[in-house]
């Protein structure tokens, strides 16, 4: 089982960046797939990056690919998700989540589920205001 502690949201401009930081615990850390979702009120939570154990692959969900970019240090046991060029459409709480690595060619297959995920943080609120 991993532990995970998010940081780094908050309130910004349509346009702004922001760099949220997830924070590991557990000895499996760099045998993991890392995951980033979020959930916008009212809405079902939805996959946004993901980027395998050793960090050589990333995958993304449309709507912020080219602004969106997931990362890992291994060495430090975290991931960051670099978003640059936010909309008012990405509000949303997000999340940091671990999966089991063998999850990986499935879910960039047929798309990762929250469902592949079995470790979660509390959530960290990213609001773009226009």
């Amino acid at each position: 089982q991993v532990q995970l502690v998010e940081s780094g949201g908050g309130l910004v401009q349509a346009g702004d960046s922001l760099r949220l930081s997830c924070a590991a615990s557990g000895r499996t850390f760099r045998s993991v797939t890392m995951g980033w979702f979020r959930q916008a009120p009212g809405k079902e939570r939805e996959f946004v990056a993901a980027i395998n154990w050793s960090g050589t692959y990333r995958y993304y969900t449309d709507s912020v690919k080219g602004r969106f970019t997931i990362s890992r240090n291994n060495a430090k046991n975290t991931v960051d998700l670099q978003m640059n060029r936010l909309k008012p459409e990405d509000t949303a709480v997000y999340y940091c989540a671990a999966a089991d690595s063998s999850i990986w060619a499935e879910g960039i297959s047929r798309g990762f589920r929250s469902a592949d995920f079995g470790s979660w943080g509390q959530g960290t609120q990213v609001t773009a205001s226009s």
